[in-house]
């Protein structure tokens, strides 16, 4: 297993309250003077995630994105985050506070690598997780989300017909969950047309039932939460689906699903399996739970790339935008317009 590109929150330089608060008045105020809306992901810093207008998952802050009304988006994401935004947001500036803050699982499959692979099976459909570059997303027919990828495929089989042949990638984690979920792993010929990209996030896949099981057993009481807008929930849902970890007592749950759950038990205990940066605004949200990290080496050093200075930086000298080629761009919000219509 290759080491996982995690970063610890030391390696970060600390800034001191004082710095924070200076800081953070310099961005809103350039903010306010540039037009712009700050999109922060859940996986980000505390200090940029109490500075953003909106904070969620990368599709939602797409959303956010396009129905904003302001003429530059600064995204406090990774970058293919930025580029959905500017797909989905043409006539905007889409600003990130930093061009190297990429994402490994992005990084697993190219354009020419799906086009090889689209070469090898002439008529198949594409699914690509919308964790993909704007050039994959170009070559793909549908986007997904961990939490609709059965839905989208189930799709393709009732649109296309069960003969279909199916390229799913790049986590190859969620593409097992989506043969046991669909039945494929009974069914030796359908699943023979049922192709799965050799890829995945190395934080979340560290996230092992190893973990979750030490971790449980130390909290015998909490419950065990999974992110499914995020790549640990892939694997975790594997997990669980295979009897590796007992079921009960495990929630699979979207960001806002998440965030009403431990609201409506504030006093609760949990395990939260995902990149670490998502106990923050859980514990924003409710301050008496206790939140336990699944894995406390979860943090991914991409989005803790994006700091408060850099942010200022990137808003007072409008540099570092990120923009999709319009030939590109068109082609690739197609398979996002149908992952959302399919919800």
């Amino acid at each position: 297993m290759q080491e996982l590109p995690t970063i610890q929150p030391t390696m970060v330089p600390e800034l001191t309250p004082e710095q924070i608060g200076e800081l953070s008045d310099e961005v809103r105020e350039l903010a306010a003077q540039r037009n712009a809306v700050i999109l922060a992901h859940n996986y980000q810093l505390p200090e940029v995630q109490d500075v953003a207008d909106y904070l969620g998952d990368s599709l939602g802050l797409s959303r956010q994105a396009a129905a904003a009304e302001a003429e530059v988006i600064a995204f406090c994401g990774v970058h293919f985050m930025a580029e959905t935004a500017s797909i989905l947001s043409p006539e905007k500036t889409v600003l990130i506070p930093d061009l190297d803050a990429g994402c490994s699982l992005a990084d697993s499959i190219t354009a020419d690598q799906l086009r090889a692979w689209k070469a090898e099976h002439p008529g198949a459909i594409v699914v690509m997780y919308v964790n993909t570059s704007a050039e994959v997303k170009a070559e793909t027919d549908y986007c997904c989300t961990s939490s609709n990828a059965v839905a989208v495929v189930e799709h393709i089989w009732a649109e296309h017909g069960a003969e279909t042949e199916v390229l799913f990638g790049p986590d190859m984690w969620l593409g097992a969950f989506v043969e046991r979920e669909t039945g494929l792993r009974e069914d030796p010929e359908r699943r023979a047309r049922f192709h799965v990209w050799d890829g995945e996030c190395h934080v979340h896949a560290g996230i092992r039932p190893d973990d979750i099981t030490r971790t449980r057993a130390e909290n015998p009481n909490a419950e065990f939460l999974i992110h499914p807008e995020c790549g640990c929930s892939t694997q975790a849902m594997e997990y669980v689906a295979s009897g590796d970890i007992d079921s009960e007592g495990v929630h699979m749950l979207s960001t806002s699903g998440m965030r009403s759950y431990v609201e409506s038990h504030p006093d609760g205990e949990f395990i939260v399996a995902t990149e670490n940066g998502m106990l923050y605004p859980l514990q924003q949200a409710a301050p008496q739970a206790n939140l336990i990290e699944a894995n406390r080496m979860a943090f991914c050093k991409y989005m803790k790339m994006i700091t408060l200075p850099k942010l200022r930086d990137s808003l007072a000298a409008m540099k570092f935008e990120v923009s999709v080629a319009p030939e590109i761009a068109v082609r690739a919000k197609v398979p996002i317009d149908r992952m959302v219509a399919i919800g």
